[in-house]
């Protein structure tokens, strides 16, 4: 039985020929690249970028993890992966077939022997040189690019920070901030589903909802719930509509040791909620969660969504050369501290779940990743609208990418804590 890894190989591969054979059909003939010399430069185009395509099908399916920068990916790895196909489709024309012709074997059996033989030696190269980088000791935290450097040279730093899960540094309570407009199909399901697994876990919490302008009942029903328990509060968003201006509205008036922003539809798993404040407690600054990782879940996610969703995430992996794969979504913690170090915010949409954990990530705060389940809402409406974000996306990513690389560090923990050090001592 073939193992997962190759099997995903094969169907990546296959993939890939399919896309070869439509982008062929394409530029002849709907592009009209008729002559000999077009249709050579359309087998070219084609070939190359059915090879692009199975590079990254390969990086993010069959040889997950690893490093992902924009050196690393376009100047060794593609180039190499180059190199592999090449070789692959050498020996199958010039080795393979000329001895299978020899020895007169079939020409649909030297087809398919040629094929496997040229995918297997594909497979091996990519394996053992394209995609295999250095495995590196696990680690409670993902430390930041320019801290690298300087922990690696006393390696005693880092068996000190394995070992410094600080009692100091134990998280008591906890604040869950909500942004709802209008929300009156699912708010009260939400809310309660999250107290009942709070309680239970007999957490010290508060749920802070913040109401954006809505123009049904939410705001009613939520009178109510707070009728009914004193833990639940809510208020009305003073900036004006939108979900970025919506939580930062809540994480100005938040009180709790932490935070953790919830989507008001149910979408996020409560029960995760709970790992990610025990999670919080070994000394990590942050917690993220990826629904695309081993024990990760999406359950009934658009296509359309799903798509854009992976896309957006591999850029952003790309640009910023870390592991994380889910940075969009709006599901993750912080420590109080951490939401006053990444302030202000910015953003006044959707695209503030992205400048939350770029900003705490790009700064300097510890984080690790858990896998977590996704829900699509089963009520009410999506305020997410794909086209209206797409720019505004891209302008809080490109933003942050250029404080990381142009600031100098200004906004780095590190040098925040310098400053404060140096502060006590004149005042000292």
């Amino acid at each position: 039985m073939l193992k997962p890894k190759i099997l995903k190989f094969l169907l990546g591969g296959g993939l890939a020929a399919a896309l070869n054979l439509v982008l062929i059909y394409l530029i002849i003939e709907k592009l009209g690249f008729n002559t000999t010399f077009l249709r050579n430069i359309a087998n070219v185009v084609s070939i190359e970028l059915s090879l692009i395509f199975s590079f990254f099908v390969y990086r993010t399916w069959v040889w997950t993890g690893g490093i992902w920068n924009l050196r690393e990916v376009f100047l060794r790895q593609l180039p190499l992966y180059h190199v592999s196909a090449g070789a692959a489709v050498i020996t199958r024309i010039f080795l393979i077939f000329p001895i299978l012709d020899w020895l007169k074997v079939n020409y649909g059996i030297n087809t398919i022997i040629g094929a496997l033989v040229s995918a297997s030696i594909n497979y091996l190269i990519s394996d053992r040189f394209v995609f295999k980088t250095p495995k590196q000791k696990k680690s409670l935290t993902y430390y930041p690019e320019a801290l690298a450097p300087a922990l690696l040279e006393n390696s005693s730093l880092i068996g000190n920070q394995l070992r410094a899960i600080e009692t100091s540094k134990s998280i008591k309570t906890l604040s869950i901030v909500i942004p709802a407009y209008n929300e009156e199909d699912c708010i009260v399901q939400t809310v309660r589903t999250i107290s009942t697994v709070l309680e239970q876990e007999n957490i010290d919490y508060e749920i802070l909802v913040v109401n954006d302008n809505s123009k049904d009942n939410t705001e009613q029903l939520l009178q109510q719930l707070n009728s009914q328990n004193s833990k639940l509060c809510y208020i009305n968003n003073y900036y004006p509509n939108g979900f970025g201006f919506a939580v930062r509205c809540g994480l100005e008036n938040f009180t709790k040791d932490a935070v953790a922003v919830v989507m008001a539809d149910s979408s996020d798993a409560p029960e995760d909620i709970i790992s990610y404040y025990h999670k919080l407690q070994e000394g990590y600054d942050c917690v993220f969660g990826s629904r695309f990782i081993r024990g990760g879940k999406v359950i009934d996610y658009p296509t359309h969504k799903l798509i854009v969703n992976r896309l957006a995430n591999l850029f952003i992996k790309i640009l910023f050369g870390f592991k994380f794969n889910d940075t969009t979504n709006a599901f993750k913690i912080y420590r109080k501290e951490v939401i006053e170090g990444i302030s202000p915010l910015v953003s006044h949409h959707f695209n503030l779940t992205v400048e939350m954990p770029l900003k705490a990530i790009v700064r300097g705060y510890s984080y690790t990743t858990i896998p977590i389940t996704w829900r699509n809402r089963t009520t009410g409406v999506s305020k997410l609208k794909l086209k209206e974000m797409g720019s505004r996306y891209l302008f809080i990513v490109l933003f942050i990418w250029l404080e990381k690389h142009l600031s100098r560090g200004d906004y780095h923990l590190s040098k925040n804590k310098l400053l404060a050090n140096q502060r006590l001592k004149s005042n000292g």
